[in-house]
């Protein structure tokens, strides 16, 4: 490996994942990260590296990744094996004129990666499910009837999804305070993050094609960290009885980075087994999860920093492929570029639960930061950054980070 890359370094050579990049001024186009490198593959390209696997180096200059994913998993892979063949060899001609393809990425400027044409969000967490029923409704009877036997999910607004290191206003949306009093306007009181991961679809299916569990995966690119912002008041009087709507659809943001599956398979582990046995379409394939720490740290706008939630990905009672599968038993036809969110995740224990909701349990147990100061839930200047990785046996496999500022409410 010629090129120095820190042992921590999210962005190691069994990782490569995909972005989308701009230097100054010039293009937008596909990027690798690799260490604090990014792999310019339209300049690769451009140097005759890819024309043997049928790649047109226009792919590569492009506002988003949705053309490369459509080429399909077989290209996917014989470039990302390429790439490893030509940082590992030692004597490889490449190393001579990495100035002409390799970027720092402090000089970079990361765009959104892909183009959202439809957005789904689950709710498969099952300790995520059950601190939220328990809170709204009665521990007995937590989670709802239909939850252990179909992964739940809502449509979501694709267009209010953006990436990292964007900001955005605080909320404005009708609450109601007091049960006996009417509703008011003004600005969210209870704003919270969600703590996700989003899977991207990588191939389209046809209107009344149906995706079995076993084949699944071979739909998905990749997945992002996904924040999907609530503002919990609103939620609470405008969802019954359709559900999200205003509390959901103001902000959302996504990691930059793209790790795919294959970066990701060493860090397979079993699923939960699921009790009562799920219907005979959710079934059959590997019961797995993807073992990626999670963990979500606040900064205060006077730059006091917490780590609030350490979580992981492997905590989904519903697996990805579980979902998919769900999704189009109906017929329900999806494209290159759909994002999946996973809901909230929340671990067994209080500090792995996904957002301010629960870990406040509702308000009701502010966290206090190193100076004294408490969170219900954020406040105007609040930072809030979500990072991923996954490693084991000196293997490093991560995702950056996605990372917001709440502003200020627009005046009402």
């Amino acid at each position: 490996m010629w090129l120095p890359i820190d042992p921590q370094s999210d962005f190691s050579i069994q990782n490569l994942p995909y972005g989308i990049f701009s230097i100054g001024s010039g293009t937008k186009r596909v990027g690798v990260a690799l260490g604090d490198q990014i792999i310019d593959l339209y300049a690769l390209s451009e140097m005759d590296t890819f024309s043997d696997l049928g790649i047109d180096s226009s792919v590569f200059q492009s506002d988003f990744l949705n053309d490369y994913i459509a080429l399909g998993k077989s290209v996917h892979t014989a470039l990302r094996k390429r790439l490893t063949a030509i940082f590992e060899d030692e004597s490889s001609p490449f190393r001579e004129v990495s100035e002409r393809f390799l970027h720092p990425q402090t000089a970079a400027l990361m765009h959104m990666p892909i183009k959202i044409g439809d957005y789904t969000d689950f709710y498969s967490s099952e300790q995520h499910a059950f601190n939220v029923g328990t809170m709204f409704r009665d521990p007995q009877n937590a989670l709802l009837p239909n939850w252990k036997h179909l992964p739940v999910g809502y449509h979501g607004r694709s267009s209010s999804i953006f990436v990292s290191g964007t900001d955005f206003k605080r909320p404005l949306g009708q609450t109601r305070p007091k049960d006996d009093e009417p509703p008011v306007f003004g600005p969210t009181r209870s704003l919270d993050f969600e703590l996700e991961v989003a899977t991207i679809i990588g191939e389209n299916t046809s209107n009344g094609q149906r995706v079995s569990v076993a084949e699944a995966e071979d739909y998905v690119f990749g997945f992002v960290l996904f924040n999907d912002w609530s503002a919990r008041d609103v939620q609470k009087w405008e969802y019954v009885p359709l559900g999200p709507f205003l509390a959901k659809n103001f902000f959302s943001a996504i990691s930059t980075w793209v790790v795919t599956t294959e970066a990701l398979a060493p860090f397979r582990v079993p699923a939960p087994e699921q009790d009562p046995a799920v219907l005979p379409y959710l079934k059959g394939g590997k019961h797995q999860n993807f073992d990626v720490a999670l963990e979500v740290e606040l900064e205060t706008s006077s730059g006091q920093k917490m780590l609030i939630c350490q979580s992981n990905f492997k905590y989904l009672y519903w697996t990805v492929a579980q979902q998919i599968a769900h999704h189009t038993i109906n017929g329900c036809n999806l494209n290159v570029g759909d994002l999946m969110a996973s809901g909230t995740i929340s671990g067994p224990e209080p500090g792995s639960y996904g957002s301010m909701l629960e870990l406040t349990w509702g308000g009701k147990n502010p966290l206090t930061l190193p100076d004294g100061s408490q969170r219900r839930f954020f406040e105007d200047g609040d930072t809030v950054r979500i990072r991923g990785f996954a490693q084991k046996d000196g293997l490093r496999v991560g995702f950056g980070q996605v990372s917001s500022t709440v502003l200020p409410a627009d005046p009402f």
